[in-house]
């Protein structure tokens, strides 16, 4: 990095920096060992057969290599300059951009899964394959690797004076150029992407599943309970980190694009905000190994079998085969709430069409 002869004066950034070191640090102290954990259990424990954790297992992935960048940022917050060569400052903003909008794809496709398992077991079933989950995730990290390329571009360390010296910033360096020209289309067609288009999808499948669910004739079992549970906390996610955020960076893109026209102290107070919303969006990846733990039984049991030595490999074995097997009840019960939905006389199915399989497990 070469700095320029002539340069502003560094603005004042410690207090968000203070904050932002402080956060960091207790997501990087627990979401590394978690997701870590995580990953552990659905490619070693579970071996990832089922569909749901074929998209758990990915969401885990997007979670450990988001944490596994915070090193840089804790680096840059405590000495409020960077200090590493400029590809890195490019990565670790990419990064980020990656694992947010990841984040909210993968959390859709688990709840689009119960979608299609409670309200369409039949319609839907060939959809609701390991294979086609795959081929899904792939496509997934395809598409936010696409868009990672105009955030490294844009992620430039700007150099300023601070104390008679030039130094580096890094994750403020955009400059009005820059949101004026291609960066406010290109955030703009990444909140529609990945973040408004994976919203709705969650609620309207979430409202979907939950109304098939509090039907009169719906049957209460502990799964559809573990169900709730898993839309239940998607939901969260989505409320709690991802829409303030999201909501706030196309606030401050606007006015930062002069779309919206605003007083450069305008700018700043919402750019304070925007600073606090980031980091619930980086929240996440602390919150989501509790949807696995609190949702999927399968997981749980696996890790309280690692947590009894004596009894671990029976727990284990329970949790994988619980974890590899949808019973017959919910897509058997489900496809006849569609029915009678639908009004209309289905032919009877063999039993083996119900039968569980690796290809249709949920949990």
């Amino acid at each position: 990095m070469q700095a320029n002869s002539s340069v502003n004066e560094c603005p004042d950034y410690q207090p968000t920096h203070h904050l932002h070191l402080v956060v960091y640090s207790v997501v990087l102290a627990a979401g590394l060992p978690l997701n870590a954990l995580a990953l552990w259990v659905f490619l070693r424990a579970l071996r990832v057969h089922s569909v749901v954790s074929v998209y758990m297992c990915n969401l885990a992935a997007s979670d450990l290599l988001f944490t596994l960048s915070l090193p840089l940022r804790l680096s840059y917050y405590a000495r409020h300059y960077w200090p590493f060569p400029d590809f890195l400052c490019q990565l670790a903003g990419a990064v980020f951009q990656m694992n947010m909008y990841g984040s909210c794809i993968f959390l859709t496709l688990i709840n689009v899964d119960r979608y299609a398992a409670i309200v369409h077991p039949l319609r839907l079933r060939h959809l609701r394959r390991p294979r086609v989950a795959r081929l899904l995730c792939l496509g997934v990290w395809a598409l936010i690797l696409v868009f990672a390329v105009p955030t490294i571009l844009a992620h430039q360390p700007s150099s300023c004076s601070r104390d008679g010296r030039d130094v580096f910033l890094c994750f403020e360096s955009f400059s009005d150029e820059l949101w004026k020209g291609s960066l406010l289309p290109l955030l703009l067609l990444a909140e529609a992407l990945g973040f408004l288009l994976p919203l709705a999808a969650v609620v309207y499948s979430s409202g979907r599943v939950f109304w098939t669910l509090a039907r009169p004739d719906a049957t209460r079992s502990q799964r559809r309970r573990k169900t709730v549970r898993l839309l239940l906390a998607s939901l969260v996610i989505f409320l709690l980190c991802f829409v303030p955020y999201n909501a706030t960076l196309a606030v401050y893109g606007l006015l930062r694009g002069e779309v919206v026209p605003a007083s450069p102290e305008a700018r700043k107070k919402v750019r304070r905000v925007l600073m606090v919303m980031v980091l619930l969006a980086g929240a996440n990846c602390v919150l989501d190994p509790l949807v696995y733990y609190f949702s999927a039984e399968g997981f749980r049991n696996t890790l309280r079998g690692l947590s009894a030595p004596l009894r671990g490999k029976t727990l284990a074995a329970k949790g994988a085969q619980e974890a590899l097997a949808e019973p017959l009840t919910e897509t058997a019960h489900a496809s006849a709430l569609t029915t009678a939905s639908q009004g209309q006389l289905q032919p009877s199915y063999p039993r083996s069409s119900f039968t569980p399989s690796h290809e249709d497990s949920s949990f």
